[in-house]
C-alpha cells in the first residue's frame, strides 16, 4: 500500500531510527517531512495532509497529544484525518491510555517486530477509512487527553482562587469565575468585575474544578457552564460561545463541540 507519513520527534537520532525501521517494515511509505516540535508538526501536517502521523508524546512546547488536538481543530472538513501513531518512552502512557483507546503507539527505542505490527494495523485503518472516522478520532483524543492529564489521586475541588495583585492577594470565589484562559505562562481568571493572572497551568487546574460546572471548550479555555448564553456558528463554520453579561465570544474547538448537542 502506497501512503505518506509525517514524523514529529525532537530527538534526531530517534527520528532517524524510526525512519530506517519504517523503510524496512513499509518500503512503499513515503516520509514527507520530519519535524522536531508540536507547532511545526501541525503546520507540516496541514501543508502535506499525510496519511499517517507519527507523533512523539513529549516534544518542546506542544506535545504530541496537544498537537494532534490542535490539528484536528484546523483539519479541512471532508478530508480524511490521518491515522495517528504516538511514539513514547513511557510505558504507563501506553498501558493505561493508548491500549484502552485503541490508538496505536510505538515505544522507544523502536523495535522492528513491534513496528511491523503497527504498520499492519495502520494499513488496515487506512483501508477502511470512512466519513465517521473523524468523530471517532475526536473521541479517542478526548479520552487520551483526559487519561494522561489526570493525577493518580483526585485533588480536592478548589473553592477560592488566590492571585497576587501587586502587594496584595486577591481572593476570587471559584463559583464567580466566568472562564479560565491560558495566556503564555499564565492563566487569565475572568470574573464578574475584572480578571487576575495566575501561574498554575490550565492542565493542573482542571482536576481541581467541578467538571459538571466548568467545561473545557478549547485547548486553552475552560468556561463556567452557567455563564454560557448561546452557541453560534460563523461563516467559516467555527463555533463560538456568547456569555451572559459579557461582550466577548469564546471559540469552541471541534474536540469539545459535542458538549453542545441539543438536549
Amino acid at each position: 500500500m502506497n501512503a505518506t507519513a509525517l514524523i514529529a520527534e525532537d530527538e534526531p537520532l530517534l527520528a532517524q531510527a524510526l525512519q530506517a525501521e519504517l523503510a524496512r517494515a513499509w518500503p512503499e511509505l513515503r516520509i514527507v517531512e520530519t519535524v522536531g516540535d508540536g507547532a511545526s508538526a501541525v503546520r507540516a501536517a496541514l501543508a502535506h495532509r499525510p496519511d499517517v502521523l507519527f507523533f512523539d508524546i513529549r516534544m518542546p512546547g506542544e506535545g504530541g497529544l496537544d498537537a494532534a488536538a490542535e490539528l484536528a481543530d484546523h483539519w479541512p472538513a471532508g478530508t480524511p484525518f490521518p491515522a495517528l501513531v504516538f511514539v513514547t518512552a513511557f510505558d504507563q502512557y501506553a498501558l493505561q491510555a493508548f491500549d484502552a483507546q485503541a490508538v496505536d503507539y510505538v515505544l522507544k527505542p523502536v523495535q522492528g517486530a513491534r513496528l511491523r505490527k503497527t504498520v499492519e494495523k495502520v494499513k488496515a485503518v487506512l483501508g477502511r477509512r470512512g466519513p465517521g472516522d473523524f468523530d471517532a478520532t475526536l473521541d479517542q483524543l478526548r479520552h487520551l487527553l483526559r487519561a494522561t492529564g489526570q493525577p493518580e489521586a483526585a485533588p480536592p475541588l478548589l473553592k477560592v482562587i488566590q492571585a497576587s495583585v501587586g502587594a496584595s492577594v486577591r481572593m476570587v470565589p471559584v463559583e464567580e469565575v466566568v472562564y479560565f484562559e491560558a495566556a503564555d505562562k499564565y492563566v487569565r481568571v475572568v470574573f464578574g468585575d475584572g480578571e487576575v493572572l495566575i501561574r498554575t497551568p490550565l492542565k493542573d487546574l482542571l482536576p481541581q474544578l467541578d467538571g459538571k460546572l466548568f467545561w473545557q471548550v478549547h485547548r486553552g479555555t475552560v468556561v463556567r457552564s452557567t455563564a454560557i448564553d448561546s452557541l453560534h456558528r460563523d461563516e467559516a463554520g467555527k463555533l463560538h460561545l456568547a456569555l451572559r453579561d459579557r461582550q466577548e465570544r469564546l471559540p469552541v474547538s471541534r474536540l469539545y463541540a459535542h458538549l453542545f448537542k441539543p438536549m
